[in-house]
């Protein structure tokens, strides 16, 4: 190969795909750590998440768009030079990405994302200059790379699926390898290492292929609206099965559409598996890793056959239709197999028990293979396939001239990721909590019904399409309502049991001997009656603190916290910061059934107060200063954990207390100690891994005063006698702890560096 002009090497597409597999996994490991880091700006309630990854692809499809617009003046050697600049300036941009997220916006800057439309439009402009760079990446690569068109659609194939092969590793590698063993900065570091390289190896190319006899650009004018090659007697349309047969603007349509169903079905998908599987730090990027390699290996398979697509159409619609009508089937099966099927009895089970299972920790083969091999190859694979297969077809029917080969990829990109940005604020804020996941899944069979009838409209009723819209117009009455779904996911059928929904996450109350288990998207939190650690949790800074008028609960639960911190009479005030949407109604509605007497009177009590919303966030931000806040029990190794059990976020707690003010939180690890004693000067505790109490001032380690309180007439009335006695037991176990010698970093749950949380060594 000595020019560009011809078509490119096996060696030279081989080096290019090599450049955009990089560019993908880094692509993946920045979305994790940056959307962790802003997540701690506005909070990690759902609306926050949502306008984080509305921002991000939305940076990403005006990329797509700009790259296409400029990659058609360009000659292919100039497309690959644009491509190894930008490649290096996204490993710029990485590199000091960490920095100016953290130490900048959000330690210096919390303050500007007060107000929620002013935090989404900074959300915005801060990835704006990364994302768009990551955007024009695939259209300027696909100009460099394609010669002609009859295999367009097998290069263009190729090298998306392996930028999605890439992502699917670093979807993998973000919590197994880098924010486990070197945290999010660390992370961020390889992930512009891995841009730096891709960059590199475009240059390489170019060095290989010096400047010679390229095909010049496509000329201003030289292509129709709608994406044709013009000759010298104006537009000249092909047949309608031949590349550019049929208008640009309906594959656009159809592809924003496509891209509105992905997205949709990944949240759907992701809360399904979510409660499934009890998930850890380590579950989202597992799964997401298996929806992109699905994804990477039906775009592979798409496009060894796609020169050979004679009807790329009906082969695109065939793909949406089918992988629809698999993911209704999946969730009406889940819903209504009979109870003790084999292996879903095995689901069942664990369903059941409530616990987490601590995938990064336990490595129980049966339990790694059905929870996150056999669950989401079902759930996941056929579908995803299918979507990856979809996109060498698309290439097919499209691409007619290499000069505008990367025009085309960008609009349609840029299509693909305004449907999907429609289809992450329209099912994740909306649908889910007006018609719930199984709403959603009826709407999305809807959609297939409308993708078969474009079928059935282009090839007529003796298609394949016609049974397709029967099976899918069947699905819309068959996928389940949202109570079978939901206590058959928590291995219950027990019409008692009680579950609802949001945007927010899923709640359920669920019957238990002697008493009931409240469990948040699957994973058992807490329980009632009230009683235990969580009345420990509570109860005891405030009989701790001389006069705590004013209280702050991190985490509703079950309400026993919040209930028992509530013991004196002198406080006024409850306030609890609840992200769980579902969790009050729920209570509510089974106080209204059951003859739960401390939870009737907690929820009738004045002094209370539940707002939906992330604690951190509000406990940074918010004006009110209180005399207690204690963070509810979590567990250590759940997803997001590591936001409550930094230093950073301790020493927030500490600015947020009164004067002689008392923080409370379970330390259930060495990490978690050592995090909140260097965060407060003044702590005192049982001596164990149960729980601490922090303060500015020193705490007057008083016993004798400490049980004067509890066993005055209104607080001893308001905890029972069995909770009393509970109390005398431990109060005179508090003692002091001496002041922290300087802990070693490695010591230490940090935000940037949530060790417990990923469970690292």
């Amino acid at each position: 190969m000595t020019g560009l002009r011809e078509p490119p090497s096996r060696l030279g597409l081989a080096v290019a795909a090599l450049a955009f597999l990089l560019s993908g996994a880094s692509a993946l490991v920045y979305q994790v750590a940056w959307q962790r880091i802003l997540a701690l700006h506005t909070g990690v309630g759902t609306w926050s998440v949502a306008l984080i990854v509305a921002a991000f692809m939305a940076g990403l499809g005006l990329g797509s768009h700009l790259g296409g617009v400029r990659s058609a003046g360009l000659t292919r050697r100039r497309a690959l030079l644009a491509f190894a600049r930008l490649e290096l300036l996204v490993a710029a941009f990485g590199a000091v990405s960490v920095p100016l997220y953290y130490d900048g916006l959000y330690a210096r800057g919390a303050w500007l994302y007060a107000a929620p439309v002013r935090a989404g439009l900074l959300h915005f402009a801060s990835l704006l200059p990364p994302t768009v760079l990551m955007g024009m990446s695939l259209p300027l690569l696909v100009r460099a790379a394609v010669a002609e068109a009859p295999t367009a659609g097998r290069t263009i194939g190729v090298l998306y699926a392996t930028n999605m092969l890439g992502a699917s590793l670093g979807a993998l590698a973000a919590p197994w390898l880098l924010v486990r063993h070197f945290g999010l900065e660390g992370a961020a570091l390889f992930a512009a290492g891995g841009n730096a390289l891709a960059g590199v190896l475009a240059l390489g190319l170019l060095r290989r292929h010096p400047p010679g006899d390229d095909a010049p650009p496509l000329e201003a004018g030289g292509a129709s609206p709608d994406g044709t090659t013009a000759g010298p007697g104006g537009a000249v349309p092909p047949a309608d099965e031949s590349p550019g047969g049929r208008p640009f603007g309906l594959w656009l349509l159809l592809y924003a559409v496509s891209g509105f169903c992905a997205l949709s079905l990944e949240i759907l998908w992701f809360r399904l598996l979510d409660v499934a599987t009890h998930s850890t730090a380590f579950t989202f990027g597992t799964l997401l890793s298996a929806y992109l390699l699905g994804s990477a290996g039906g775009c592979y398979l798409g496009a060894a056959r796609a020169s050979r697509l004679a009807r790329p159409l009906r082969v695109f619609l065939l793909c949406q239709c089918a992988l629809l009508a698999w993911s209704g089937l999946t969730v009406v099966l889940l819903a209504g197999l009979p109870s003790g099927t084999p292996v879903l009895a095995w689901y069942e089970a664990y369903w059941r028990e409530g616990g987490i299972f601590r995938l990064g920790e336990s490595w129980d083969p049966a339990r790694v293979l059905l929870l996150y091999g056999l669950l989401p190859a079902i759930v996941l694979g056929p579908p995803t396939i299918l979507m990856g297969f979809s996109f060498p077809a698309l290439q097919r029917a499209v691409q007619d001239d290499p000069r505008t080969s990367g025009r085309k990829v960008g609009l349609l990109q840029a299509a693909n990721i305004a449907g999907c940005v429609v289809g992450s604020l329209a099912v994740g804020l909306l649908a889910l909590s007006v018609v719930g996941t199984s709403g959603s899944f009826r709407i999305l069979m809807a959609v297939g019904v409308a993708f078969a009838a474009v079928g059935l409209r282009a090839y007529g009723p003796r298609s394949a399409f016609l049974p397709l819209a029967a099976l899918l117009a069947v699905l819309v009455a068959a996928v389940p309502g949202p109570g079978s779904l939901w206590r058959r996911l928590h291995g219950t059928a027990d019409p008692a049991a009680l579950a609802a929904e949001d945007a927010t996450g899923v709640g359920a109350v669920l019957p238990a001997p002697g008493g009931w288990h409240v469990a948040v998207n699957g994973k058992h939190h807490s329980w009632l009656p009230f009683g235990g650690v969580h009345t420990r949790l509570g109860a005891v800074p405030a009989l701790v603190h001389p006069a705590p008028r004013d209280v702050a609960i991190v985490g509703l639960g079950s309400g026993d916290t919040a209930w028992a911190a509530g013991c004196r009479p002198e406080t006024r005030s409850i306030t609890v910061f609840e992200i769980s949407g579902p969790q009050l109604a729920l209570l509510e509605l089974l106080a209204r059934r059951e003859p739960i007497g401390d939870l009737r009177r907690f929820l009738a009590d004045p002094r209370l107060r539940v707002r939906l919303a992330d604690g951190r966030h509000a406990l940074a931000t918010g004006p009110a200063r209180y005399d207690l806040i204690e963070a509810d029990a979590l567990w250590p190794y759940a997803a997001g954990s590591g936001s409550l059990n930094s230093v950073e976020f301790f020493r927030e707690c500490a600015r947020a207390l009164k004067p002689g003010g008392i923080m409370c939180t379970w330390t259930p690890t060495p990490r978690i100690m050592a995090s909140f004693r260097a965060a407060f000067p003044h702590v005192a505790g049982p001596g164990r891994l149960a729980f601490l109490l922090g303060s500015n001032e020193p705490i007057a380690i008083d016993p004798g005063r400490w049980q004067a309180r509890l066993h005055a007439p209104a607080t001893a009335r308001y905890l029972g006698a069995d909770r009393v006695k509970d109390l005398e037991g431990l109060l005179p176990r508090l003692r002091p702890f001496p002041p922290v010698e300087p802990a070693g970093d490695g010591r230490l749950n940090r935000d940037l560096f949530p060790r417990d949380e990923f469970l690292a060594p």
